[in-house]
Parts: structure tokens; C-alpha cells; sequence
């Protein structure tokens, strides 16, 4: 595995801008067959990384635009079993549990997070050594073979030093993110995973024609396929462990952030210590995602392989709330800190919330108002969302949620706006106003020559005979 910045210009999904883009590939030596990839704004996070392995061991499924052609082309098994297992229909590209995992000395290939990912995967994490680039010489080598093959031949290519650079590649970029990991997927499993492999022919065979494909279903021919594939919970258990505590009213804090306020879930175990021992314990373990902070997740211990969604206690009900990030939940904390605000309750946080997220802008001000940083911060956020509800199940992965547009963002937050003026406007109003009287009955009250009505209740009084 191995990360390194994508040479061309792409178009963020929410303004249009150009930005620059990380490459991250998982690459199977034996083969050379681009298992799977990931293309992050900016910069990849230990999430990311997980995901990508997660994504190795899972069967890609087939996309709208693909054709028969691409579809699972290896002997031994059945497409048709295959599709079964996976429950869609299946791509021709490898997919199996991998032993060891090569990488470079980068911080999200060695953090806690992924030494523990690949623990729960059953991985061996091998660390490519100093000063010897053969280690990881066939993913480099990878990566040349994508630029040549593909890269360089797309609009705001922008090369990988100042010689290769064009005169405004920013301005010659015309490939949105979605579009880009889209022809990146494509282009993958119908070219590079049926071109020639001239240099790496196997020991057992020099001189024959052979391609990622044909490898790997000579391996399978030889050894059989593995048809493991992770259940859709296993994304919970591979996002970022939190061990907290359970408190009686406010729930569970995680990233400053309290979660799990009201839920009846958490009820049998609030102010209870868990059966944990160690350095954690009696605390429970919480997961999180970082792309998408408006929720965590809770194993019950009572339904074990059960996940229960817990939400932030300043979510309005509904989701109008656009997602962020922990980056956003950074910057709120610190604003609050900054203004003096010591919330006794994180629905206190919310306007402060929405007005980081530029919801009181209008949507026709956006170019304006927001700064370039501010529009790659916002954009890299919510396609880091958009990647997040695609991991998260059960969301079938073939389905790409479309971008957000800045006019569907704006109309969102502002009714977040609304719904949460509204709420605060009910909350405040504990008894509903009384109408005052009409004009006509305070006069009528005040008059003293008013006769009195009669009383229709009364019996009448008979008539004398």
C-alpha cells in the first residue's frame, strides 16, 4: 500500500473548484492486480486506510455504465456464486483476506488505529525498510504505469515536477471527483487488469502472455478462492475505538461532543462500569467515525454483533443538519472557548454550528463570501462524508449518493435554521399566551345600567287559570 498525490487537476462536487487529490493504492505483488483505491481530498486519515483494506477483502460490484465484459471472469467459481455470497452482481478484479501489508514509514500507516485494524483483520503489518526501495518497488512502479498509461493524457494533467507542468492546469481541469474514481474504477478493471505483463512474467512460465487476470486465475486454479467476505458490520468494528464512560444524563462524550442523551439504549448502563479490565477499565468502547461526526456507534452487550447508532444531543430531529467532521468539531469547541460559551447543553452549540458551516450565507454569495481555504475545507468535508455513508452499511456499494450542490447545502442548513429558531421560540413559551377580550365585552363588564340576561334555565311560570 502506498500513497502519493494525483498529477491532475480534479473538480471538487460542491463549488468547482480545482484541487489536489491523494491517491491511495492497494496493490497484490504476486499479480500486480490494483485490488483497490481511494482518492482523498488533500490528505488520507487512518479511516481511509482502514477502509482501503476493508475494501480488499470485499468483492467490487458492478457499476451502471459497465458491461458484461468486466463482469467475474475467473474459473473455479460460479459468477452466479459469487453474486450470491456478495449479494450483487460482481467485477472482474481479485478480491481476498490478505497476509501481510507492506507500506512506507508515513504516520496513518503506523498509528494505533491501524495496528489495531490489522490486528482484527488478522494482518501482518510489514513496514517497507529505510533506504531500500525495492521493498515497495512493484506499487511504485504501479503508480508510474497509471500515470503513463492514463493520467497524462487527461485534461489539467499537471505533471509531477515544474518541466511536466502545463501553463494552467488549474484551469484546464474538467474531471469532478466523483468522475475521476469513476474512470479510475473503470479504467482498472478494463485495461490494467487485461494488459500484458512483459516484465513480470511468473518463474514458472518467461516467455508466455500473461495479465493481472490471467495470474491471479492461475492462482486460483492452483489454490482454490477464499469466498470470505466480511459482513457489513465489520465497519463498525474498524472505525477509531473510544473507551468512555456512561453518564446518567448527558450520555457518552467523545471529541468534546456529547452523544446519546435520550436514547433508550443506553438506559441498563448508564452509570454502570463495564466488565472491562486493563488500561480501560470499566469503561465502554465506543466507534466513530471522524468524516462524520454527527453520530457514534454502541455494541450492546446484551446483542452482541448489534450496533446501535447513538446521536449528538444538539441534532435537531430530522437530517437537515448538513454533515462535518472532526476538524469542524475542532473549530466549534474552540469558537465556544473563545466566546466564553460554557453550554449546559450541546443544543446550545448548534447555531454556533450552522454558522461555521456558512448556512446564514446565501447560496448566491458563496463565491464571494467564502475564501478559497474555505471552499477546500468545506468541499474536502463533505466528500469525506459522501465516502463515509458509502463504507457505512447497509448502503449497497454500488450506489454513489450524487454530490451535494451548494443551492441543496444552503436550502438544508437554512431549514436547520428554521426548525431550530422555532424549537428554541416553543421552549422558551412554557404556557401559551391568552388572548385579550374583545372590545365589546369590557365595555359591556364596566356598564352599571346593563340588565342583567335572563336565565334560560328557568322553569316557566304557569299562567293563573
Amino acid at each position: 500500500m502506498d500513497t502519493t498525490p494525483l498529477p491532475v487537476k480534479v473538480l471538487d462536487d460542491v463549488f468547482g473548484t480545482p484541487i489536489t487529490v491523494h491517491l491511495t493504492l492497494a496493490l497484490d505483488v504476486y499479480s500486480h492486480s490494483l485490488v483497490a483505491f481511494r482518492l482523498t481530498p488533500v490528505s488520507e486519515a487512518s479511516v481511509e486506510v482502514a477502509m482501503l483494506l476493508r475494501d480488499v477483502m470485499l468483492p467490487l460490484p458492478m457499476r451502471p455504465d459497465w458491461g458484461e465484459e468486466v463482469e467475474w471472469p475467473y474459473p473455479g467459481v460460479p459468477a452466479a456464486l459469487v453474486a450470491e455470497f456478495a449479494g450483487h452482481k460482481v467485477a472482474g478484479l481479485p478480491f481476498f483476506a490478505p497476509e501481510t501489508v507492506t507500506s512506507d514509514h508515513g504516520s496513518v500507516y503506523k498509528n494505533h488505529h491501524i495496528v489495531a485494524v490489522t490486528r482484527r483483520l488478522g494482518i501482518d503489518l510489514l513496514p517497507a525498510r529505510a533506504m531500500r526501495p525495492t521493498d515497495k518497488a512493484a506499487c511504485e512502479r504501479a503508480f508510474a504505469g497509471i500515470q503513463s498509461l492514463l493520467l497524462e493524457m487527461l485534461l489539467g494533467y499537471r505533471g509531477v515536477d515544474v518541466a511536466d507542468r502545463g501553463v494552467d492546469p488549474e484551469g484546464d481541469a474538467v474531471w469532478s471527483l466523483s468522475q475521476m474514481e469513476n474512470l479510475l474504477a473503470t479504467w482498472i478493471v478494463s485495461v490494467w487488469q487485461n494488459r500484458r505483463l512483459d516484465q513480470y512474467a511468473p518463474a514458472w512460465d518467461p516467455g508466455g502472455r500473461h495479465s493481472p487476470n490471467t495470474l491471479f486465475a492461475a492462482a486460483a486454479a492452483r489454490d482454490g478462492i477464499s469466498l470470505e467476505i466480511p459482513e457489513p458490520e465489520s465497519y463498525f468494528e474498524l472505525l477509531p475505538t473510544h473507551y468512555v464512560k456512561i453518564d446518567r444524563r448527558r450520555g457518552v462524550k467523545i471529541g468534546g461532543l456529547w452523544y446519546g442523551g435520550t436514547d433508550p439504549v443506553l438506559d441498563p448502563y448508564r452509570g454502570q462500569r463495564s466488565g472491562r479490565s486493563g488500561q480501560h477499565a470499566g469503561k465502554w468502547a465506543m466507534g466513530r467515525d471522524p468524516r462524520d461526526c454527527r453520530q457514534v456507534f454502541f455494541e450492546n452487550p446484551g446483542q452482541p454483533g448489534h450496533w446501535h447508532a447513538l446521536d449528538w444531543n444538539g441534532l435537531p430531529p430530522g437530517d437537515d443538519v448538513p454533515a462535518f467532521g472532526d476538524a469542524r468539531v475542532r473549530e466549534l469547541l474552540g469558537e465556544a472557548a473563545r466566546a466564553g460559551l460554557k453550554p449546559l447543553d450541546d443544543r446550545e452549540l448548534l447555531p454556533m454550528l450552522l454558522k461555521l458551516l456558512a448556512a446564514r450565507t446565501p447560496v448566491t454569495q458563496w463565491p464571494t463570501q467564502m475564501t478559497a481555504q474555505q471552499k477546500a475545507e468545506r468541499a474536502r468535508e463533505l466528500a469525506r462524508a459522501r465516502a463515509a455513508a458509502v463504507d457505512r452499511p447497509p448502503a449497497p456499494l454500488t450506489v454513489l449518493r450524487p454530490p451535494a450542490r451548494p443551492a441543496e447545502l444552503a436550502a438544508t442548513t437554512q431549514r436547520a435554521i428554521s426548525d431550530d429558531r422555532q424549537r428554541r421560540r416553543k421552549a422558551a413559551v412554557t404556557q401559551p399566551p391568552t388572548p385579550p377580550p374583545l372590545l365589546g365585552e369590557a365595555l359591556r363588564a364596566r356598564n352599571l345600567f346593563l340588565l342583567p340576561d335572563e336565565d334560560d334555565n328557568q322553569p316557566d311560570t304557569p299562567e293563573p287559570a
